[in-house]
């Protein structure tokens, strides 16, 4: 490959400067980032003649600067969630499992120096980060992924780069709060370590046994309020803490910001490709020692239509083979399919999502939430590429024990982060404001929250009141059986292996269970649900409205008063969609 070219000329310099250390003089590098990416390997959308932001975008602003500056004085690494997201990397990750994965290969061309796993790699599962750890050409770095046998990081902790005689240490660390996220069988024999204190503990130990000159900390974690509050998102916690450190990197929440002092900066590009993390490290040498540094950091907007065609077109094959994959015609969708009509109540996309939930044995009740936040599915024949639409994510579908209290409570935690009590000081009765939000693209109306926490119950006849309190809007009047519903009795509910782990604190904030032993309520462990989709499909041939949304199986509910809560959703629903008509 061509790239190879860089690993050459950068060995030959890292040996060369071996030999004797830094010289006097002024060295500057540049620092690029990626994070996010989220299986945007390649520039199509596969459905249509229309383009993405990719990785081609990525190699063409890193050669252009590798041009402008010296290959020898770039930096490049991803921050992590680089292996969920696309159709891309769903193919080779359970599809082709016998090529070498194709991101591996990218990340050779393109000449990344270090990849940090993300949570979305985890939830990949061993297989595919495992093989991922043996296929790349630099490491997967997360050093507070703890082996549970032996206390030693899973995963590599950091790599160092030889540069013009100075040590350029990486060094890498996932998200935190990946179990309360994730089912624990995709990280069997792993415990993660809070970032903060161990990330100093981490860069006090590694940069005195690499005599670090410049010390990278790259953190797949958001970007947070830096007081300590988001166990999630660190980031500015340890922009505000970390010594001896140059760089922090984050990521996790794609919101692109820079953060920086006179000392150190903090980067976050976003996700997708839409941006390059650009920092720059001018560092002064004499007598062989820094004695001064100067650090800046930017982002920089990528324009779509800069590409590496020589990438593009060495890449075609498996774009070709993904393609083929996800063009595969696999049913009849007999209506149209959107996800925010699931805001405003019942819907058929709520309802196909039920129903698939609720038909794993033994479950009686099913939560689910909207999974993107303005899908859209057209009525009519289906391809592979669709489900990806229908379904994004890799979860698991887990059935578990709950109270019916618990169900109760959960269901009025899960309304509370949605709606406001109507008339008590909003005019919104979505938790909705006037302002921008970058993980969605919403330029002026947006949630205050993550819909994909917004669950609906079914298997369940209930009513959600918009003029009551919170903890006092839900009504469960039966279950879809008109049989009685009993907060003293223990039912079967399925939910997401995200949903059952942690995810949203719905379980241990809602219903007040303790997901850390969400095994011991685990009666049943199904595949991801979009293979149960793919399943349904080859078994039913369609999907058909009046199959999917049968009350028998689903149930019922609406929020009341009806025609109050009608005309404040229309209200909403032309803020957050204005042209939704």
């Amino acid at each position: 490959m061509r790239k190879h070219l860089i690993t050459t000329l950068l060995s030959t310099v890292a040996l060369a400067a071996s030999c004797c250390g830094p010289k006097d003089g002024e060295y500057t590098f540049r620092l690029l980032t990626t994070n996010d990416v989220h299986g945007h390997y390649f520039d199509s959308l596969y459905v249509s003649s229309r383009t993405a932001n990719s990785l081609y975008n990525v190699s063409w602003y890193a050669d252009s600067i590798r041009t402008a500056v010296g290959a020898e004085n770039v930096i490049l690494l991803d921050d992590g969630d680089c292996l969920q997201g696309d159709n891309a990397a769903y193919y080779y990750n359970y599809v082709d499992t016998t090529s070498e994965h194709v991101f591996a290969r990218m990340v050779e061309y393109i000449g990344y120096d270090a990849v940090v796993v993300g949570n979305h790699d985890i939830e990949t599962g061993h297989k595919v980060y495992d093989r991922l750890v043996k296929e790349m050409a630099v490491p997967f770095l997360a050093a507070n992924a703890i082996r549970t046998d032996n206390g030693k990081a899973y995963f590599k902790e950091y790599v160092t780069l030889k540069r013009h005689g100075l040590n350029i240490t990486i060094i890498g660390f996932t998200n935190p709060n990946i179990k309360n996220w994730l089912s624990p069988l995709l990280w069997e024999g792993m415990e993660f370590k809070s970032l903060i204190p161990h990330a100093q503990e981490v860069v006090d130990r590694v940069s005195a046994q690499e005599k670090s000159d410049i010390v990278i900390v790259a953190v797949h974690a958001g970007t947070g309020a830096g007081d300590g509050s988001q166990y999630e998102s660190q980031g500015l916690d340890l922009f505000q803490s970390l010594r001896g450190v140059d760089f922090v990197i984050c990521s996790h929440d794609h919101r692109p910001v820079v953060h920086k002092n006179d000392s150190i900066c903090l980067i976050n590009a976003g996700s997708h490709c839409r941006n390059l993390g650009s920092g720059t490290i001018t560092v002064k040498v004499e007598g062989g020692e820094v004695v001064s540094k100067t650090v800046d950091a930017d982002l920089i907007a990528i324009d779509k239509k800069n590409v590496d065609t020589q990438m593009q077109q060495l890449f075609h094959p498996d774009y070709k083979a993904v393609k083929d994959f996800t063009l595969m015609e696999v049913g009849e969708l007999k209506t149209d399919l959107r996800t925010r009509d699931a805001y405003r109540g019942m819907s058929d996309y709520m309802n196909l999502v039920h129903t698939l939930s609720i038909g794993c044995t033994p479950a009686q009740i099913s939560f689910a939430a909207p999974l993107t936040f303005n899908g859209f599915v057209k009525a009519g024949t289906l391809v592979y590429n669709d489900l990806f639409t229908i379904y994004p994510f890799e979860n698991q579908l887990f059935v578990v024990k709950m109270s019916g209290k618990e169900i109760k409570d959960y269901l009025e935690y899960s309304y509370d982060t949605w709606i406001n009590t109507y008339g008590s000081g909003s005019d919104c009765l979505l938790k909705i404001v006037n302002a921008p939000d970058p993980r969605t693209g919403q330029k002026r109306w947006s949630f205050v929250n993550r819909s994909y926490n917004f669950d609906s119950a079914a298997g369940l006849v209930y009513e959600v009141d918009i003029t009551k309190q919170a903890g006092e809007r839900v009504c469960i009047k039966s279950m879809a059986d008109g049989s009685a519903f009993d907060e003293a009795a223990t039912y079967n509910v399925a939910m997401t292996s995200y949903r059952a782990s942690g995810g949203g604190g719905l379980m241990r904030h809602g219903a007040g269970i303790d997901t850390d032993r969400i095994e011991d309520r685990t009666v049943a462990y199904y595949p991801e649900i979009r293979n149960i989709l793919y399943d349904y499909l080859v078994k039913n041939k369609e999907i058909d409205p009046t199959v999917i949304g049968d009350p028998a199986v689903i149930g019922e509910w609406h929020f009341v008063p009806e025609k109050m809560a009608e005309k404040a959703l229309d209200k909403d629903m032309d803020r957050l969609f204005p042209a939704r008509r």
